[in-house]
């Protein structure tokens, strides 16, 4: 594409070089950048790539957009902010995607991959040709893209729905974290729906505050960004919204709702529950455990009624909906312990998932959990209280420690477990962890393994090490019967 038309529609504060040449794509990482590409210069919290401009150049970049001028021998687009800028010039080069198609964004702290990927299989089910992105990756047709981020960064994300539209793709179902937000990386993608889960505390070491992670979630609901908007109205922001526009949809268990369930019924197979979705009454028992899967697929099935799937086929689908991977996964019962696994790692998520599995416990409930390094601190303590007070018997253990040493995380969880319990243990290393927490359950207990769900690595100073929990419980599983 020429640059000329490229940066028709954005506005910059000055041109500096040639507007003839040709970009035959767009990096952020100088060392990506290849003969004839734009090189976007961003500002974060640790680094500044306009430092990198130069490298860039060395590298074969056409075009650097920046916000000053550089010292460079290339045509240099200066605007007032980059980030903004990346969003518009992705969109642009591959022609405004999510204009062609609808596409439906989840966000909240916790819940987002579940209700993505209940929509993505009710309109699967009703005949729709559905794309998803999220932590689990990207999916359409037969293409699968290992997760990077949550939300992809401009350049891939508008890259990818490229390729969706262009595989015939009508629907698009994708998380979106509030990093994202924030960062104006969705600032050029049109929302059919938008959807908020919940909000409790997470991503405080970016946000620093709750006012400001917030604002954040609520700034993709309100701005106009999405056509219809639909909130949880048991979740504070969700009321507030709510009562700030009465277009927005609603749905909820406590607290007044558009769409709303009633005699939840939790067991060890799965929930039950009544449902009424725009007036039609429905029975609903799916394979998901929780009170707070009741949530998620009240959501996905509003959102699916608005995308006009007919109502008995998506409560059809929630009936037949597969377990999430690594969502409250099931994945053992030998010597009648229950072993599940589940990603949950802020102080909500667990607790959730650790009530759900309380409710289906015969004798003990057993949990094994560390926490992230170098992110949120706040919520460590936080999670080891939650941990002592609802299990029986907790085993701290490393998560990614990423940069962080791991005892110093362990022992930051010990002081909220202290505070309710003296029964636990500390076990560094995640594997002889999860084998102490089976060699420990009896017949009855239940054990959770929570913090990673199906991911299929653990960091640690900057490496991404082999690691998935599933296959770590499968194979000390195996051990066993040898």
């Amino acid at each position: 594409m020429i640059l000329k038309e490229l940066i028709a529609g954005l506005k910059t504060e000055r041109v500096i070089g040639d507007l003839s040449v040709k970009v035959s794509g767009i990096e952020i990482d100088s060392k990506k950048v290849t003969k004839n590409r734009m090189f976007i210069c961003l500002k974060g919290i640790n680094y500044d790539s306009h430092d990198a401009a130069k490298e860039a150049e060395r590298y074969g970049a056409a075009v650097i957009v920046s916000e000053r001028e550089l010292d460079v021998g290339v045509t240099q687009v200066i605007v007032s902010d980059t980030r903004e800028a990346m969003s518009y010039l992705s969109a642009a080069f591959y022609s405004f995607p999510s204009e062609h198609m609808k596409i439906v964004g989840v966000t909240g702290t916790n819940g987002k991959t579940t209700t993505t990927r209940i929509i993505k299989e009710i309109l699967e089910r009703s005949g729709k040709k559905v794309g998803l992105i999220g932590t689990l990756g990207v999916f359409f047709g037969n293409t699968f893209y290992e997760p990077t981020l949550t939300t992809p960064d401009p350049p891939d994300l508008h890259r990818i729905l490229y390729e969706m539209y262009h595989y015939g793709i009508d629907y698009v179902v994708m998380e979106v974290s509030a990093h994202a937000i924030d960062l104006k990386k969705l600032a050029y993608v049109r929302f059919e729906i938008g959807i908020l889960t919940n909000l409790t505390q997470d991503h405080l070491d970016y946000f620093v505050t709750m006012e400001r992670y917030r604002a954040a979630k609520k700034r993709f609901l309100t701005s106009g960004q999405c056509r219809n908007v639909i909130v949880n109205s048991d979740d504070e922001l969700g009321r507030e919204i709510l009562l700030e526009n009465e277009k927005v949809i609603s749905y909820g268990i406590e607290n007044p709702a558009d769409v709303f369930a009633i005699d939840v019924k939790e067991e060890a197979d799965g929930t039950a529950f009544i449902l009424n979705l725009f007036d039609g009454i429905y029975e609903v028992k799916t394979n998901l455990l929780g009170k707070f899967n009741v949530y998620n697929a009240m959501a996905a099935g509003t959102a699916s009624a608005l995308l006009g799937v007919k109502i008995k086929d998506a409560v059809r689908a929630l009936r037949e909906m597969p377990v999430v991977p690594g969502r409250l996964e099931y994945v053992s019962k030998k010597g009648g312990i229950y072993v599940f696994i589940d990603y949950a790692h802020t102080p909500d998520g667990l607790e959730n998932s650790l009530q759900t599995l309380r409710k289906i416990t015969e004798n003990r409930l057993i949990c094994v959990f560390g926490c992230g390094g170098n992110r949120d601190t706040g919520k460590r303590a936080q999670m080891g209280g939650i941990a002592g007070r609802i299990a029986d018997f907790t085993v701290l253990t490393s998560d990614n420690p990423r940069y962080e040493e791991p005892m110093e995380i362990i022992r930051e969880i010990e002081k909220g477990l202290l505070a309710e319990t003296e029964e636990y243990v500390a076990i560094q290393n995640r594997k002889e962890a999860i084998a102490y927490a089976l060699q420990y359950a009896k017949k009855g207990d239940v054990v959770l393994v929570a913090g990673k769900g199906c991911e299929k690595y653990q960091e640690i100073l900057g490496i991404k090490h082999p690691y998935n929990d599933k296959d770590c419980i499968e194979n000390l599983e195996r051990k066993r019967d040898n």
